[in-house]
């Protein structure tokens, strides 16, 4: 499946959404970050260097284009952050998004972002940006997806927000697949870092348990006696517990999202089969994201580490815009399938109303 569509690439990082519309026809005419370590690393791959600073950009200078994609900067929102949203200046980049939706009058974006943008301030951070988006022009919808559903064994939810200028966009109708678990996506590899069974204690069996929504399976923990002190000693192994890179996942089940604070790659699984416990690599966390064996990647562990818990799932942008080009919401008509009136989308419809 194909069809021809321009797009511009904003907080392009490691390239995520550029590969799945690339795959779908689409032809990348504008890509910006301000990162020189991605804008390496996708200069690499891509042979075309983003632009730097948004907020610099002369709107005019942009070719024109059909989609504007942007997963523009979550840590203004998130609750692994500060949460100042708007404000924290990061959190204003969305209204230069909105300069260049202006400027050039795309036929759709796609904006994500983290789990949080839904509830951040009381819900008004995210009411600002679907009022901000209708007053331009645009019928607006918004679901959470997780990358579980989309063949990835990372449980990852992240806010899509579809803005089309002929109609609502039906998250309903996005194709979901089943995946399989972590094990079935691991590297043989001779340098993968093994913890000695003395570093770490596995849970009894009967406490283990398979979480149903997440799919995760926790099963241990590292004995860090920096996590030590002050703590009563009855209590260490809670502590231990409760700090999130010290925390051990079956290899059975899933993995938890790879956080872009993470720089020293502290994501530790358990293989039964093995009875071993390592880091998850490298090579694997771009697997799990959905990147190609062939994706060069040309910046330190730690800036790798950063950018792919800053990247986007792949397959989840891949099947939301075949679903845009299904739709026909890029030739502007309507194709004729049963619209299912999700919660999301009624949820902006009634506030489109009210404005």
């Amino acid at each position: 499946m194909s069809h021809e569509f321009k797009f511009a690439d904003l907080f392009c990082g490691l390239g995520g959404f550029r590969i799945a519309l690339e795959a779908l026809g689409g032809k990348c005419v504008f890509s910006s970050d301000n990162n020189r370590h991605i804008q390496d690393t996708y200069e690499t791959n891509f042979n075309e260097r983003p632009y730097g600073d948004i907020r610099n950009v002369d709107v005019g200078s942009v070719p024109s284009f059909d989609v504007l994609t942007a997963g523009f900067p979550c840590q203004p929102f998130s609750i692994s952050g500060h949460k100042k949203g708007f404000g924290d200046t990061r959190g204003t980049l969305f209204f230069d998004i909105c300069r260049l939706i202006e400027s050039r009058n795309p036929k759709i974006a796609i904006l994500e972002n983290v789990k949080h943008l839904m509830h951040h301030n009381g819900k008004k951070t995210i009411t600002t940006i679907l009022e901000t988006l209708y007053r331009l022009g645009y019928h607006v919808s918004y679901s959470l997806l997780n990358a579980i559903d989309f063949g990835l064994p990372q449980n990852r939810e992240r806010i899509f927000i579809v803005a089309s200028k002929h109609d609502c966009f039906d998250f309903q109708e996005v194709r979901k697949v089943d995946t399989l678990p972590l094990v079935s996506f691991l590297k043989d590899s001779k340098s993968h870092e093994y913890l000695d069974p003395s570093e770490y204690t596995l849970l009894n069996k009967k406490f283990v348990r398979k979480q149903p929504l997440s799919g995760l399976i926790f099963v241990g923990y590292r004995n860090k006696n920096r996590f030590s002190k002050g703590v009563n000693s009855k209590m260490l192994h809670l502590n231990r517990i409760h700090r999130q890179p010290n925390r051990i996942y079956s290899v059975l089940g899933n993995h938890p999202t790879l956080p872009s604070q993470e720089s020293a790659g502290r994501f530790f699984i358990y293989n039964p089969e093995k009875d071993n416990v390592r880091k998850l690599s490298i090579d694997e966390c771009f697997t799990i994201m959905g990147f190609p064996d062939s994706y060069k990647r040309v910046s330190t562990a730690g800036e790798q580490y950063k950018q792919i818990g800053n990247s986007i799932a792949i397959p989840v942008v891949f099947e939301i815009m075949k679903e845009i080009i299904q739709q026909g919401l890029l030739k502007n008509v309507r194709i004729s399938r049963k619209l299912n009136k999700s919660n999301v989308v009624r949820e902006h419809r009634q506030l489109a109303i009210a404005i």
